[in-house]
């Protein structure tokens, strides 16, 4: 017997239901994109404001957006798309299996390749500086994911401990003229202060809550750091910040510098190679501290408050001082990267600590996979990667980026590597999957 359902319910919709909403979809976007493209505000010659317009991008902009959708109405009505019949229902099995025995070798070969850097690329300065770059947010990362991929605290204003870090070197440096190995531990521990600051108010909050609390806590720090001018500088920031040396050697051009009592020829880039090697020094330490942590029962006790804090308090464990030593050891490692961002930069100002950068971080972490080391540094690389590579198209590369970060988490919901070992197991060492790794809501 032949269905009387009509073919438009079965499939796609009729072409005229399908213009209609291809052309509501249209309009949405036009007033979503009317003032964000179609009109652009620019300094003159005199230097006031001026309106210019860009119709033509707006057209085209519109047009695609109404293409696509009277494709997908067509083709998949006003039902979600199955993205898995495009694919065989193997290929995510095999793939994930191909993603637990390549891990293996993949965080040794990152390893001898960012020891291989100054190396390979010493004449290239734009390599090493970018370099510098992502092992920064590496270790971002990785002290982002204690509290988030271990302890399962949504934390969206981490951005405010690169900040105090940053902040506490600078400040200590310029008016007590204190070396950077000596303000380093005091930036870390002074970033640590701050993130029990921020525990205690949210000890009982989760989810949403938390999330905004946090992010309010984040402006909150970056506000005062803007209007506290006598002592931050306020907009101005700080300047003049000391750099590191080796062991008392300064690189600079002279008796007593790094090249002279080495005999080397004097080179800017050796100041660089040394960040460069700092910065992995430090990314490292972050990454052997945070495994030797998950080992302990510290370690344990974040993950079984990420899993079910109710049942983890049934337990005996004290939530209280669990989340705060998340907060704490997660605060100091943001701490230790803003002192290095300081000392590379040789200035800073508030706004290098704006919201974005908390959630740059925080995508980092969880297109990564939230509770993967390797996963953290894979993504790190990728995305920063990526942003340069789109450097020349710079209108277009957000929208790329974001369109690519749609794709990996349709494809990866839990992560790039969204597997990970247990911290302790019976007899054999199993992957945990991904979908075990979770943010309580």
């Amino acid at each position: 017997m032949k269905s009387l359902a009509p073919a438009s319910t079965q499939s796609g919709l009729s072409i005229v239901a399908a213009l209609k909403d291809a052309a509501l979809t249209a309009a949405v976007a036009f007033g979503l994109f009317f003032f964000m493209i179609g009109l652009r505000a620019e300094q003159g010659l005199g230097g006031a404001l001026e309106i210019t317009t860009r119709w033509p991008s707006l057209a085209m902009l519109v047009a695609a957006v109404f293409a696509g959708a009277f494709v997908r109405a067509l083709f998949f009505g006003r039902r979600a798309i199955p993205l898995e019949c495009l694919l065989p229902a193997s290929f995510a099995r095999r793939g994930a299996k191909a993603v637990s025995s390549v891990s293996r070798f993949v965080g040794p070969a990152l390893l001898i390749f960012a020891l291989l850097v100054p190396v390979l690329f010493y004449q290239n300065r734009y390599i090493l500086d970018l370099g510098i770059m992502v092992l920064t947010y590496v270790m971002l990362g990785w002290g982002l994911n204690v509290v988030i991929g271990l302890a399962g605290l949504l934390d969206l204003g981490y951005v405010a401990f690169y900040a105090v870090g940053a902040y506490s070197y600078a400040l200590l440096a310029t008016t007590y003229g204190l070396s950077f190995w000596i303000c380093l531990p005091l930036a870390g521990i002074l970033a640590a202060f701050w993130g029990i600051i921020l525990g205690f108010p949210v000890l009982r909050l989760r989810g949403d809550y938390l999330a905004i609390v946090t992010l309010a806590f984040g402006e909150i720090i970056r506000l005062v750091l803007l209007n506290w001018q006598s002592f931050t500088g306020g907009p101005n920031g700080i300047s003049s910040i000391p750099r590191p040396s080796f062991f008392g050697l300064p690189f600079t051009d002279g008796e007593g510098s790094f090249a002279a009592t080495f005999g080397l020829e004097y080179s800017p880039t050796h100041r660089v190679v040394f960040l460069f090697y700092l910065i992995l020094a430090l990314a490292l330490l972050t990454n052997v501290v945070t495994l030797r942590l998950r080992r302990l029962p510290i370690g344990r006790a974040w993950e079984a408050m990420r899993e079910d804090e109710i049942a983890c308090r049934s337990l005996g464990i004290n939530t209280t001082t669990t989340k705060l030593t998340a907060f704490a050891i997660g605060a100091m490692f943001g701490g230790f990267a803003g002192s290095f961002f300081a000392t590379r930069q040789g200035f800073i100002s508030p706004e290098s600590f704006t919201f974005g950068e908390s959630a740059l971080v925080l995508a980092i972490v969880v297109l990564g996979g939230m509770g993967s080391q390797l996963g953290v540094a894979v993504a790190a690389l990728v995305m920063l990667g990526g942003f340069e590579l789109f450097r020349e198209f710079e209108l277009y590369r957000m929208l790329v980026f974001g369109f690519a970060m749609v794709l990996i988490m349709i494809w990866r919901p839990r992560g790039l590597v969204a597997t990970r070992d247990p911290s302790l197991y019976l007899t054999e060492r199993k992957a945990i999957a991904g979908s075990f790794v979770k943010v309580q809501g």
